[in-house]
């Protein structure tokens, strides 16, 4: 991984879109920092389009859709995409999500969950969710850390549930989707954007193994300092990595963007009117 800071402006001027995973990639120990929604508001203004891409719920989704300054919302780890088109408020969902007794499902999943590490709890979010069930071994208290994690993701996976873990949870569901699956077919789909576009012009934050998928596929992902703990985790680690963590490291990483996207665009200018340019001088 490379410092975040050795991006090219080559390529930083290809980048249209920023996605990012939420919980502790733009969040710092649970909240997110003013610099942090800042961040995303200097990205809306200076014409990206940004679009979270998280494991939480439904509920958080359609809040975040309706109050934050974004373009879409994957969530629930793939399961869906809520985005506005013409004033009104459209959902995507994806194709693979099971039908029939879903709930029964992750219930037994829940239930084997609870049974099977102590300790571990159902996320006070779960009551906001649709398409999945989320424990949690590391949002509120009692923290058990990682080893407690894989565990969890070996008990969902040996009932046949697709297991993804988190900084906080272990989302598990049933269906053949995941983060990148979703944004691919929802870049496709909805807004019109082929896989080389789209591999072009994306820039991808994230800090956990559930971000790998999207680590894999985009050219132009970075993870959060506080990546470390998971690196040696991971088959596919990002291009890039911030100096800072969480959501410090977000909003460092959207400052030098910016920085340079002003750099180019004077660039250009000069370039496109060096006579004016040099009257000024």
């Amino acid at each position: 991984m490379k410092a975040f800071h050795e991006i090219t402006p080559h390529e930083a001027a290809q980048i249209s879109y920023v996605l990012c995973d939420i919980d502790d990639t733009i969040t710092t120990n649970g909240k997110l920092t003013a610099a942090a929604y800042d961040a995303i508001w200097r990205l809306h203004d200076n014409g990206y389009q940004v679009i979270p891409v998280t494991g939480r719920p439904a509920g958080w989704c359609d809040m975040i859709i309706r109050e934050w300054p974004v373009r879409a919302v994957v969530g629930e780890n793939g399961a869906f995409v809520y985005y506005f088109e013409g004033g009104h408020l459209q959902s995507f969902t994806h194709p693979s999500v099971a039908t029939g007794d879903i709930q029964g499902r992750l219930e037994a999943v829940k239930q084997a969950c609870l049974a099977g590490v102590p300790g571990c709890r159902v996320s006070k979010d779960q009551f906001a969710r649709i398409y999945d069930v989320a424990i949690d071994f590391n949002e509120d208290p009692p923290y058990l850390g990682f080893e407690a994690a894989e565990q969890i993701k070996d008990i969902c996976e040996s009932m046949g549930a697709v297991a993804k873990v988190s900084s906080i949870h272990v989302n598990a569901w049933f269906g053949d989707y995941n983060k990148v699956g979703m944004t691919r077919l929802f870049f496709e789909k909805v807004l019109g954007v082929s896989e080389e576009e789209m591999k072009r012009s994306v820039l991808f934050f994230g800090d956990s193994p559930n971000d790998e998928p999207m680590f894999q596929f985009f050219p132009r992902a970075a993870a959060v300092a506080n990546i470390a703990p998971f690196a040696d985790k991971l088959h596919h680690l990002p291009a890039f990595i911030t100096a800072e963590r969480s959501g410090e490291g977000f909003s460092a990483a959207v400052k030098h963007l910016l920085e340079l996207k002003q750099r180019i665009e004077r660039r250009r200018d000069s370039d496109e009117h060096p006579g004016m340019c040099q009257a000024g001088t």
